[in-house]
């Protein structure tokens, strides 16, 4: 299976362990990923916030590269994923940008990571290449905002309980735990200019998933992770805690349990301890 490929800025920098572990699954998988040539920056919240056009042609752009080559676009990144689909809109709504002549098809399917791996591929492909089951964890999948909401830019199947992740995860045995904080916000970029909001936000998350009886939170968002693990020592210690909840990307614990030999390597970039439990499972 050949798809086109949008890594977006923080799989090449922040969330590098998201890209290799990404693409240790695509191979084990046999999903060919063909990054998109000569791609540029979605423009993310920096641009919607300020100037509708710029944000408009940032991610348009992006799409018609895509809309030439014809095939579906996978995208890691959730908040990448949000503006893509909303330049989609625009772009089937007949909206067209500055000195590009190509008209859209729209023939193309955008899909966050995880959904693509988990409808293009059903459970008897996923749980052959399993290796090393992953039935001694108990995680609680964490989806944000951005992937499934809203809906109608989205066109997520379910914006309030997406089950994705949760069943990928259950198909290589994890004991995944149900909650009903999965697509509740972690603040987003409110952690750099409204920090105790976001901090308190992020803090509900690391109680509900402990009351659900998880031992770890599992993303397919590199902001979503960044507030989850750099943060979870400071906003303990303000709070007087003391537990640690590992929190891993969906295609880090899939590598893990393909048998990737270079899993460990993508969980050691982690901020909050993610081996430690790893190691008390008997996964590493």
């Amino acid at each position: 299976m050949k798809v086109s490929y949008y890594p977006g800025c923080s799989l090449a920098s922040t969330a590098i362990e998201y890209r290799e572990s990404l693409q240790s699954v695509a191979r084990t998988l046999q999903i060919e990923l063909e990054e998109l040539p000569d791609w540029t920056c979605c423009g993310s919240s920096s641009a919607h916030v300020i100037n509708d056009k710029l944000a408009f042609a940032l991610a348009g752009r992006n799409l018609i590269i895509a809309d030439k080559i014809g095939q579906d676009l996978l995208v890691p990144c959730s908040a990448c994923f949000q503006r893509l689909k909303k330049a989609e809109k625009e772009l089937n709504d007949g909206k067209s940008i500055s000195d590009i002549q190509h008209k859209y098809s729209g023939k193309i399917r955008i899909q966050h990571a995880a959904a693509l791996i988990r409808e293009k591929l059903d459970e008897e492909v996923i749980s052959s290449k399993l290796k090393k089951s992953l039935q001694s964890l108990k995680p609680v999948c964490y989806y944000g905002c951005l992937t499934v909401r809203p809906p109608k830019v989205t066109d997520a199947r379910s914006s309030e309980d997406p089950q994705e992740i949760d069943e990928i995860l259950k198909f290589l045995g994890a004991d995944v735990k149900t909650w009903s904080y999965k697509t509740d916000c972690c603040g987003g970029n409110l952690m750099l200019t409204h920090p105790e909001l976001a901090k308190k936000l992020v803090k509900k998350l690391y109680d509900m998933a402990l009351e659900a009886g998880s031992d770890c939170i599992v993303v397919g968002c590199p902001l979503c992770h960044s507030n989850l693990d750099s943060r979870q020592k400071e906003i303990l210690s303000e709070n007087g805690d003391k537990y640690n909840i590992p929190v891993y990307y969906f295609t880090e614990l899939m590598s893990l349990a393909f048998g990737d030999p270079r899993a460990e390597t993508y969980i050691n970039k982690h901020l909050t301890d993610a081996k430690a439990l790893l190691r008390e499972k008997r996964l590493i």
